[in-house]
């Protein structure tokens, strides 16, 4: 059985030591795919428990960003879905004041980020991310402020 786990297992249920302990059974491309695959679950599940200790609570609003950084960088160089407009959208928000973190989302090879932005720093951050995109790129770049709610849930 692959990485010694049972034949109905999935990738889920791999964790990081197991997938570095079969690295050599892998070729280079599949062990990058594996290792993003196992990291974003582990990244996920990290950001759903800071979540529901709450995002405003001590510096879990700042673990998540770096969750969110993480992820955006094992897109780029592990799954290998970004672009070099993504990668510059998140550099430029990782380096405006107010963002707490900064990905691509979407399916990738597209032109879409998630920001976490201290919203008294909208203005700031469309003139230094979102206006210098547009003149370093040429490309209109657009910004869409959402508010986060609660999910929907069922009722049964």
């Amino acid at each position: 059985p692959l990485l010694g786990l049972p034949e109905e297992a999935q990738l889920r249920d791999v964790t990081l030591s197991q997938l570095e302990a079969h690295k050599a059974r892998l070729t280079d491309v599949l062990y990058r795919r594996a290792r993003h695959v196992v990291g974003e679950d582990a990244r996920t599940l990290q950001a759903a428990a800071l979540m529901r200790a709450g995002l405003g609570k001590g510096d879990n609003l700042q673990q998540f960003g770096r969750l969110l950084e993480a992820s955006h960088a094992s897109l780029r160089d592990d799954y290998e879905v970004s672009s070099k407009e993504l990668d510059l959208l998140v550099e430029l928000a990782q380096k405006a004041p107010g963002v707490a973190g900064a990905r691509m989302t979407g399916a990738g090879f597209g032109g879409c980020t998630v920001n976490i932005v201290d919203a008294r720093y909208l203005s700031q951050f469309k003139q230094q991310v979102v206006d210098e995109y547009s003149r370093r790129t040429g490309l209109n770049g657009k910004m869409y402020v959402c508010r986060a709610v609660e999910g929907g849930s069922y009722i049964g």
